[in-house]
Protein backbone atom coordinates (compact mmCIF):
# COMPACT_ATOMS: atom_id res chain seq x y z
CA UNK A 1 0.00 0.00 0.00
CA UNK A 2 1.62 3.21 -0.81
CA UNK A 3 1.80 5.75 2.10
CA UNK A 4 0.15 8.85 1.84
CA UNK A 5 2.71 12.26 1.57
CA UNK A 6 3.64 14.39 4.03
CA UNK A 7 1.71 17.74 3.77
CA UNK A 8 4.70 20.22 3.15
CA UNK A 9 4.50 22.35 6.21
CA UNK A 10 3.48 22.14 9.63
CA UNK A 11 2.73 23.51 12.36
CA UNK A 12 3.38 22.44 15.72
CA UNK A 13 2.28 24.25 19.64
CA UNK A 14 4.95 23.13 21.85
CA UNK A 15 5.38 19.11 21.37
CA UNK A 16 1.44 18.82 19.94
CA UNK A 17 1.01 18.83 16.20
CA UNK A 18 -1.89 21.32 15.16
CA UNK A 19 -1.67 21.29 11.45
CA UNK A 20 -0.34 20.24 8.31
CA UNK A 21 -1.04 21.48 4.84
CA UNK A 22 0.08 24.09 2.11
CA UNK A 23 1.69 27.17 3.90
CA UNK A 24 -1.69 29.03 3.81
CA UNK A 25 -2.90 26.04 6.19
CA UNK A 26 0.21 26.74 8.32
CA UNK A 27 0.04 30.76 8.57
CA UNK A 28 -3.46 30.72 9.47
CA UNK A 29 -2.66 28.07 12.03
CA UNK A 30 0.02 30.00 13.60
CA UNK A 31 -1.83 33.23 13.34
CA UNK A 32 -4.96 31.87 15.23
CA UNK A 33 -2.56 30.11 17.69
CA UNK A 34 -0.90 33.48 18.11
CA UNK A 35 -4.15 35.49 18.74
CA UNK A 36 -4.97 32.51 21.65
CA UNK A 37 -1.59 33.23 23.30
CA UNK A 38 -0.77 29.57 23.47
CA UNK A 39 1.79 28.40 25.12
CA UNK A 40 4.17 27.29 22.67
CA UNK A 41 6.40 27.96 21.40
CA UNK A 42 4.94 28.00 18.15
CA UNK A 43 7.22 26.41 15.35
CA UNK A 44 5.87 25.96 12.11
CA UNK A 45 8.51 23.25 9.80
CA UNK A 46 9.18 23.43 5.94
CA UNK A 47 8.79 18.97 6.39
CA UNK A 48 11.10 18.74 3.08
CA UNK A 49 13.59 20.25 4.86
CA UNK A 50 12.70 19.80 8.92
CA UNK A 51 13.82 23.15 9.64
CA UNK A 52 11.52 26.18 10.34
CA UNK A 53 10.29 28.83 8.57
CA UNK A 54 7.99 32.26 9.52
CA UNK A 55 5.39 33.90 8.67
CA UNK A 56 4.14 37.50 9.15
CA UNK A 57 0.82 36.96 10.55
CA UNK A 58 -0.28 40.31 11.30
CA UNK A 59 -3.20 42.18 9.52
CA UNK A 60 -6.14 40.16 8.13
CA UNK A 61 -6.63 36.67 7.13
CA UNK A 62 -6.58 38.29 3.31
CA UNK A 63 -3.54 40.32 3.92
CA UNK A 64 -1.62 37.09 5.65
CA UNK A 65 -2.96 35.14 2.51
CA UNK A 66 -2.20 37.85 0.11
CA UNK A 67 1.88 37.66 1.77
CA UNK A 68 1.87 33.93 1.48
CA UNK A 69 1.00 33.62 -2.17
CA UNK A 70 3.01 36.27 -2.99
CA UNK A 71 6.41 34.25 -0.73
CA UNK A 72 5.07 30.90 -1.83
CA UNK A 73 3.76 30.98 -5.71
CA UNK A 74 4.70 27.39 -6.73
CA UNK A 75 3.41 25.94 -3.70
CA UNK A 76 -0.06 27.81 -3.86
CA UNK A 77 0.14 26.97 -7.67
CA UNK A 78 0.56 23.38 -7.34
CA UNK A 79 -2.53 22.97 -4.52
CA UNK A 80 -4.71 24.76 -7.29
CA UNK A 81 -3.43 22.51 -9.93
CA UNK A 82 -3.72 19.22 -7.51
CA UNK A 83 -7.48 18.06 -9.30
CA UNK A 84 -5.63 17.64 -12.39
CA UNK A 85 -4.00 15.06 -10.98
CA UNK A 86 -7.16 13.29 -10.71
CA UNK A 87 -8.24 13.08 -14.46
CA UNK A 88 -7.13 10.11 -15.71
CA UNK A 89 -4.58 10.77 -18.53
CA UNK A 90 -5.40 10.37 -22.21
CA UNK A 91 -4.94 6.43 -23.41
CA UNK A 92 -1.86 5.94 -25.27
CA UNK A 93 -2.31 4.41 -29.10
CA UNK A 94 -1.38 1.17 -29.60
CA UNK A 95 2.25 0.12 -30.35
CA UNK A 96 6.02 0.41 -28.78
CA UNK A 97 6.67 3.70 -27.28
CA UNK A 98 10.10 5.42 -28.63
CA UNK A 99 12.57 4.46 -26.24
CA UNK A 100 14.95 7.46 -27.37
CA UNK A 101 17.76 5.24 -28.24
CA UNK A 102 21.22 6.89 -28.76
CA UNK A 103 24.20 4.68 -30.06
CA UNK A 104 27.63 5.62 -28.83
CA UNK A 105 30.73 3.43 -28.41
CA UNK A 106 31.29 1.92 -25.50
CA UNK A 107 35.03 0.38 -24.26
CA UNK A 108 35.49 -2.58 -22.15
CA UNK A 109 37.98 -5.35 -21.40
CA UNK A 110 37.50 -8.63 -22.99
CA UNK A 111 36.91 -10.14 -20.26
CA UNK A 112 34.01 -7.79 -20.21
CA UNK A 113 32.85 -8.41 -23.59
CA UNK A 114 32.60 -12.12 -22.93
CA UNK A 115 30.36 -11.95 -19.50
CA UNK A 116 27.87 -9.77 -21.42
CA UNK A 117 27.59 -11.88 -24.42
CA UNK A 118 26.42 -14.47 -22.23
CA UNK A 119 23.84 -13.08 -21.02
CA UNK A 120 20.26 -13.17 -22.54
CA UNK A 121 19.25 -10.42 -24.94
CA UNK A 122 22.74 -9.39 -26.04
CA UNK A 123 25.30 -6.27 -24.68
CA UNK A 124 22.86 -3.38 -25.07
CA UNK A 125 20.25 -4.28 -23.04
CA UNK A 126 22.18 -5.92 -20.29
CA UNK A 127 24.28 -2.47 -20.03
CA UNK A 128 20.97 -0.42 -20.12
CA UNK A 129 19.41 -2.62 -17.11
CA UNK A 130 22.97 -2.24 -15.30
CA UNK A 131 22.90 1.54 -15.50
CA UNK A 132 18.78 1.41 -14.77
CA UNK A 133 19.87 -0.29 -11.29
CA UNK A 134 23.04 1.96 -10.26
CA UNK A 135 20.58 4.91 -11.18
CA UNK A 136 18.16 4.03 -8.65
CA UNK A 137 20.26 2.70 -6.19
CA UNK A 138 22.03 6.02 -5.82
CA UNK A 139 18.64 7.96 -6.45
CA UNK A 140 17.59 5.88 -3.13
CA UNK A 141 20.56 6.83 -1.63
CA UNK A 142 19.92 10.29 -1.58
CA UNK A 143 16.55 10.36 -1.53
CA UNK A 144 17.64 8.34 2.22
CA UNK A 145 20.08 11.03 3.16
CA UNK A 146 17.54 13.68 2.55
CA UNK A 147 14.83 12.15 4.69
CA UNK A 148 17.34 11.71 7.60
CA UNK A 149 18.35 15.52 7.38
CA UNK A 150 15.12 16.45 7.19
CA UNK A 151 14.60 14.33 10.46
CA UNK A 152 17.52 15.60 12.05
CA UNK A 153 16.72 19.28 11.58
CA UNK A 154 13.24 19.06 13.27
CA UNK A 155 14.63 17.23 16.20
CA UNK A 156 17.34 19.42 16.94
CA UNK A 157 14.90 22.08 16.76
CA UNK A 158 11.59 20.77 18.54
CA UNK A 159 12.99 17.52 20.94
CA UNK A 160 17.06 18.89 21.46
CA UNK A 161 16.17 18.42 25.45
CA UNK A 162 14.46 15.04 25.26
CA UNK A 163 15.79 11.83 26.88
CA UNK A 164 17.72 9.69 24.69
CA UNK A 165 18.41 12.29 21.86
CA UNK A 166 21.45 11.25 21.03
CA UNK A 167 20.86 8.05 20.90
CA UNK A 168 17.42 8.50 18.19
CA UNK A 169 20.19 10.31 16.10
CA UNK A 170 23.04 7.84 15.96
CA UNK A 171 19.79 5.39 14.83
CA UNK A 172 18.09 7.86 12.38
CA UNK A 173 21.15 8.31 10.47
CA UNK A 174 21.72 4.37 10.26
CA UNK A 175 18.50 4.55 8.61
CA UNK A 176 17.45 2.08 11.33
CA UNK A 177 13.49 2.38 11.54
CA UNK A 178 12.81 -0.16 14.11
CA UNK A 179 15.48 1.18 16.13
CA UNK A 180 14.54 5.02 15.66
CA UNK A 181 10.94 3.50 16.79
CA UNK A 182 12.53 2.51 19.72
CA UNK A 183 14.68 5.28 21.13
CA UNK A 184 11.13 7.76 20.24
CA UNK A 185 8.81 5.46 22.41
CA UNK A 186 9.02 7.83 25.45
CA UNK A 187 8.59 10.95 23.44
CA UNK A 188 5.35 13.12 23.19
CA UNK A 189 3.44 11.29 20.23
CA UNK A 190 2.74 13.60 17.67
CA UNK A 191 6.94 14.76 17.35
CA UNK A 192 7.62 10.76 17.54
CA UNK A 193 4.93 10.38 14.36
CA UNK A 194 6.15 13.03 12.74
CA UNK A 195 9.92 12.25 13.03
CA UNK A 196 9.41 9.06 11.19
CA UNK A 197 7.00 10.37 8.68
CA UNK A 198 10.12 12.86 7.60
CA UNK A 199 12.49 10.08 7.73
CA UNK A 200 10.68 7.31 6.17
CA UNK A 201 7.77 8.57 3.94
CA UNK A 202 8.02 11.53 1.15
CA UNK A 203 7.25 15.51 2.14
CA UNK A 204 5.84 17.47 -1.02
CA UNK A 205 8.44 20.42 -1.67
Amino acid sequence: MPVSRLPPFSCFDGHRLVASGTPDVAALALKQLRADNAAGPLLVFDNASGRTRDFDTRGSDAELLARVTEAFPAAMEAEADATAEDVPATPRGRGRPKLGVVAREVTLLPRHWAWLAEQPGGASVVLRRLVEAASRAGADQDRQRRHSESAYHFLQTIAGDLPGFEEAIRVLFAHDRAGLEMALRSWPEDVRNHALRLAFEDADG
